[in-house]
């Protein structure tokens, strides 16, 4: 398989005006509200939906609701588009905190937008699409799509801004969700053209500050007290180093990740690191900074736009912050994939994902194993 860099024909300068109706992700913040003034520039005429993801079980529940969709309601007004809410808090509490609560709890280290973009976020874009006869959705992601004449395939690419690239965070998108996806944000040189067109436009939230990390999870609270209140307890267990010696006692595999240095609550007279959490057993592997270096990582549950011999040449990324590294792919026996680095890697973390691109197109990922 061989994909090469080639000039990029949108969407958004081939579809005929009378064909140019999207339903687009409106969140209320810079980001969506400026995807959607690009889109109006291109002649579609849009339509915003808002969803909420906040269950009771979220502290400041009621209050963040309220003043999310306002946001999104205020947004939409000024943008003089149609607006759409939808209450999708049951659906995520089951398919994207539920699977977050239980990958803590197994000492794995999971990355909640993953989860929802295929299984929640899109799948209710595409759906309210079908719903108004919308042909498109479009999101303020910074990526862009790619179509592959040779193999019918649609890809997520790199933004043309690569530090502000999110495509890592598409990789799971099914073929036909990508295919009616518009991401106007893909050209845009830095955050503050988004912002300077925001201002240009008078809109109330041009220097609003960006969102929180993680959606459902209030600044005033934390991860572990979140895990607490949806009923599921992490037991102390014991700190080992790799033959097995005790060290000492942790509070609970859910306090710790991958790399981990600070905070460990232990002194061994020289710096330690987690480098394994071995959650079946409920103990935290102590080591040096050496062993957390891993030239091969492994991944399960993969997802690929296309298929791939083994030996190919990609560049990978073991979290949405590293940088991309050459490495090489093998498939095995068993259904997962070896990604075999040129370069050892830093902390693979078992829960998060790493996806693999050739060029700046995003062929595919999985889950860190």
């Amino acid at each position: 398989m061989t994909l090469m860099k080639r000039e990029i024909i949108m969407k958004t300068d081939v579809i005929p005006v009378k064909d140019k109706k999207v339903v687009l992700g409106l969140s209320g913040g810079v980001d969506s509200t400026t995807a959607c003034l690009l889109l109006q520039q291109k002649g579609y005429e849009v339509t915003g939906l808002y969803f909420n993801v906040l269950s009771e079980k979220c502290i400041n529940s009621r209050e963040n609701i309220r003043k999310g969709r306002e946001k999104a309601e205020r947004a939409a007004k000024e943008l003089g588009i149609q607006f759409i809410y939808k209450d999708m808090s049951q659906e995520f509490e089951k398919t994207v905190i539920r699977n977050f609560c239980d990958e803590y709890i197994c000492g794995r280290t999971p990355n909640p937008c993953i989860m929802c973009n295929p299984n929640v976020k899109f799948r209710v874009l595409s759906d309210t699409a079908d719903e108004i006869g919308a042909e498109y959705i479009a999101t303020g992601h910074y990526a862009g799509t790619f179509y592959d004449e040779a193999t019918g395939n649609w890809h997520i690419r790199k933004a043309a801004n690569e530090a502000k690239d999110q495509s890592y965070m598409l990789y799971r998108l099914p073929q036909n969700i990508i295919s009616r996806l518009i991401l106007p944000l893909n050209d845009v040189a830095d955050k503050e053209e988004v912002r300077e067109k925001a201002r240009t436009m008078k809109l109330s939230n041009a220097d609003a500050s960006d969102s929180q990390e993680i959606c459902f999870i209030d600044k005033e609270d934390n991860y572990e007290d979140f895990i607490r209140r949806m009923g599921i307890t992490s037991r102390p267990g014991r700190f080992v180093n790799r033959e097995g010696e005790v060290l000492g006692e942790h509070k609970g595999v859910i306090h710790y990740t991958i790399g981990q240095r600070k905070g460990l609550g232990i002194a061994l007279g020289k710096p330690a690191f987690v480098t394994e959490i071995d959650g079946d057993n409920n103990r935290i592997i102590l080591g040096d900074n050496e062993e957390l270096f891993k030239k091969e990582v492994i991944s399960s549950d993969n997802v690929f736009a296309c298929d791939f011999k083994d030996g190919i040449r990609v560049t990978a990324k073991i979290r949405y912050a590293a940088r991309p590294a050459e490495a090489m792919l093998r498939n095995n026996c068993d259904g997962t994939v070896s990604c075999i680095f040129d370069d050892p890697q830093r902390a693979p973390t078992p829960g998060q994902s790493i996806v693999f691109y050739v060029n700046d197109i995003l062929i595919g990922g999985g889950f860190i194993k």
